[in-house]
């Protein structure tokens, strides 16, 4: 099991290389998940999240699909988009995913590892997990 800090790394590069990871059958957990980096404009990264959160509310019948509002769960559905979650090998590698938002007590005082090519290598535009959710209504 590998604990990875997910602080100063950008969100797609992260989600895709512990997708990779997660398929070979690794187990790993990311803490700090609302540290996580999402590159771009700020207004358009809010205004991206907010259509997928009403994508589920809108319309009289209300059905799916649903989006959620915690950095931890948004970070999580990001990776289960990069893997093949509707086949048996892709629900078993979901299984083998934790993501914490912050640093859990039983963790205090572990190794926590970096994915050097997804940190953040000095963007400009960028805008934490953190706020997005904070932004659509999560309190944590």
């Amino acid at each position: 099991m590998q604990i990875i800090d997910g602080s100063g790394h950008i969100m797609g590069r992260l989600a895709t290389h512990i997708a990779k990871r997660l398929l070979e059958g690794e187990e790993i957990v990311v803490v700090n998940a609302e540290r996580i980096i999402i590159t771009g404009r700020k207004e358009q990264i809010l205004a991206d999240y907010k259509m997928r959160r009403n994508w589920g509310v809108a319309g009289p019948n209300r059905f799916g699909p649903y989006y959620p509002r915690m950095p931890d769960r948004m970070f999580k559905r990001s990776v289960r988009g990069m893997l093949p979650f509707h086949q048996p090998r892709g629900r078993t590698a979901m299984k083998k995913l934790k993501v914490y938002i912050g640093l859990p007590r039983e963790m205090k005082g572990a190794e926590l590892a970096k994915v050097d090519k997804a940190l953040d290598r000095g963007a400009t535009r960028k805008t934490y997990l953190g706020d997005v959710a904070e932004w659509l209504g999560a309190d944590f």
